[in-house]
């Protein structure tokens, strides 16, 4: 098991990335000098990218190692359905990259092609390539290229490789869709109260004392808080902003507290529900892909470190593949993870014995992916009309706090 992890690409070191910055001067082909700057993986690269814009280089300079590249996710699906495209019209692997080298896009999806296409003239497999892009291309990616390149079905598994981050895409969409006019309305809500607490309010506490007479308790609530806030608030502001500083540094340095923060997370009602179906649905999805795609199961576990995006799934990963090792079969160690839902683990199980595994995990994931759909329907329709309320209740009890002394002193007199 561990030869085939081996083969596959994937135990090899990633090659160092090694672009530098050029500085050239030259001239065009009508003669005109020119100069500027060209990032490269040696000399003779960075001359050949010159020829083939129209420039003579005249002179070029090393000025250092040059930047890694930057891509958004959705840049790498595209490059990733652009090479399957490639692949699967017949051109060869190199080739392919230096197309996409050239095709001018946005990002750095155009260096990180040509630096793979360096890396294969040199002897580096592809998948080992991607190593040296670790930020953009996860183990996930990694692995299932290193099974396509081994067994010939690259072409095959980067679409697969596509598709499946098309879905997930789709679905963030949705998710954040279903979310953005609720939390939209609330920020408005909670603003408009803030405006009226440190603007509105103060105005009507100078009249307030011109009456001599005393004020509703609702009233000198809303008072209080409005003192409160004007007159503590941006040290509130202060602590919360060095809080959250160190919370965040915490979090960064400390897998105990990450830990402890996702089983957290997980517990909250309703929202940790669906965390909890989302992060299941990704590990199963990307465990029956890598097993559908030939990966012995611990190498395709040792892959899901990252896969799901939550932590806690991420460090069950390691704990399953340990179980494993020790002669657990693959549902009983999901069950002694304590974060699957029950629902998840019993196909498992009875897949396992009929052998098939992959397929059942496929399934597995699409039936969360529906749940969880379903689930953030409802809770955008029920968040709604809540928000609503909320914002109307906020300015209502202000509204009626301010001209409610207006009211009992009309009624005095």
């Amino acid at each position: 098991m561990k030869q085939a992890h081996s083969d596959s690409g994937e135990g090899q070191a990633a090659p160092a990335f090694a672009e530098r910055r050029f500085a050239w001067r030259g001239m065009k082909l009508d003669g005109t000098q020119c100069r500027g700057k060209i990032v490269a993986p040696h000399l003779a690269a960075a001359r050949a990218a010159l020829r083939e814009r129209g420039i003579l280089a005249g002179s070029l300079e090393v000025r250092g190692p040059a930047a890694p590249p930057r891509a958004t996710a959705r840049e790498i699906t595209a490059f990733t359905r652009h090479l399957a495209g490639l692949l699967g019209a017949g051109v060869p692997l190199a080739q392919a990259l230096q197309l996409i080298a050239h095709t001018p896009t946005r990002g750095g999806v155009a260096r990180i092609a040509a630096t793979l296409a360096h890396q294969l003239a040199n002897g580096h497999g592809f998948a080992a390539g991607l190593g040296a892009f670790a930020q953009h291309f996860d183990p996930f990616y990694r692995q299932l290229a290193a099974v396509g390149e081994a067994s010939g079905t690259l072409a095959h598994v980067l679409a697969r490789l596509a598709q499946e981050r098309e879905r997930m895409a789709a679905q963030r969409a949705r998710m954040r869709a279903a979310l953005v006019y609720p939390a939209a309305v609330l920020l408005l809500a909670v603003a408009i109260a803030a405006a009226l607490l440190v603007w509105v309010v103060p105005a009507f506490q100078l009249a307030f004392e011109s009456f001599g007479a005393p004020l509703p308790p609702l009233t000198r609530a809303v008072v209080a808080l409005s003192d409160a806030m004007v007159h503590r608030g941006p040290a509130c502001l202060a602590v919360t902003g060095a809080l959250h500083l160190m919370a965040t540094r915490v979090l960064r340095r400390s897998s105990a507290a990450r830990l402890t923060l996702g089983r957290f997370a997980l517990a909250v009602p309703f929202v940790g529900r669906i965390s909890r179906l989302v992060a299941a649905a990704r590990w199963c999805r990307a465990l029956g892909t890598l097993l559908g795609a030939g990966t012995p199961l611990a190498d395709a576990l040792a892959s899901l470190a990252h896969a799901t995006g939550h932590v806690i799934f991420d460090a069950a990963s390691a704990d399953i593949a340990a179980r494993l090792d020790r002669g657990e079969r693959l549902a009983a160690a999901m069950r002694a993870a304590a974060c699957f839902p029950p629902a998840l683990i019993q196909p498992v199980a009875i897949a396992e014995e009929s052998g098939s595994l992959d397929t059942m995990l496929l399934d597995v994931a699409a039936l969360a992916e529906r749940e969880v759909e379903e689930a953030a329907g409802l809770m955008a329709s029920l968040a709604e009309p809540a928000v609503v309320i909320v914002l109307g209740l906020l300015v209502g009890v202000l509204v009626v706090a301010l001209y409610l002394p207006v009211i009992e002193l009309g009624n005095v007199v």
